[in-house]
């Protein structure tokens, strides 16, 4: 009988465990995240004026447009739903240093910048070790202002509260580098755009600034 009710009382204390860590804990720290942190709990996404998903401020994104700030690069197209390939996956490249496919992909981005007169920093020749990466230097988004602002024709000046706006600061204010959201610049250039135009056109006031 002894051993019987060792092992009832066995399964009943892994009925509680699992109720109390599958189902309960769970709820709770769902529950406290989407109250406490809405944005957060849902995968920080990014939607434009229209009110449509248009990615997440966690993920960078590949901007090919001169009227982008263009974020690092990724061997694995940041993994943006559709137009990921493959999809749903993280990672780097794992080429060898010496690996004469690495060098000439670097050498190519490295002159491409050279030929915009954008310098050539780690950030926007290496591509991303997570394959996620939505951050880049402040002096990499800097290199590249003159050249955003001449084909949105606005001065630079105009730009640099935005660059200021969504750089993200260290870590507890002690770990890592300040860091600009690409995604979130750039949509927030696209919605100056289009504030500008409704001003100036306002009959047009139908069309929407999309990604």
């Amino acid at each position: 009988m002894s051993i019987l009710r060792s092992i009832i009382r066995a399964i009943r204390m892994t009925l509680i465990i699992w109720v109390l860590t599958a189902m309960i804990y769970p709820a709770i720290i769902w529950t406290v995240g989407s109250k406490a942190f809405p944005v957060q709990a849902n995968g920080s996404t990014v939607f434009n004026i229209q009110g449509e998903p248009i990615g997440s401020a966690l993920i960078g994104q590949q901007f090919k447009s001169d009227k982008y700030f263009h974020g690092r690069p990724s061997t694995i197209r940041y993994s943006q739903g559709r137009q990921a390939r493959p999809r749903g996956i993280s990672g780097a490249s794992n080429l060898a240093p010496s690996n004469p496919d690495l060098l000439d992909r670097i050498t190519q981005q490295a002159n491409q910048l050279r030929d915009d007169n954008i310098q050539p920093l780690s950030e926007l020749i290496y591509t991303s070790g997570s394959g996620l990466d939505p951050h880049i230097s402040v002096r990499a988004v800097r290199e590249q202002l003159e050249r955003v602002s001449k084909a949105r024709g606005i001065r630079a000046i105009e730009i640099l509260p935005l660059i200021e706006k969504y750089t993200d600061g260290r870590f507890l204010g002690i770990f890592g580098e300040p860091g600009v959201n690409i995604l979130r610049l750039n949509y927030d250039l696209d919605l100056q755009d289009f504030n500008r135009r409704q001003s100036s056109h306002p009959e047009n006031f139908g069309d929407r600034p999309t990604q």
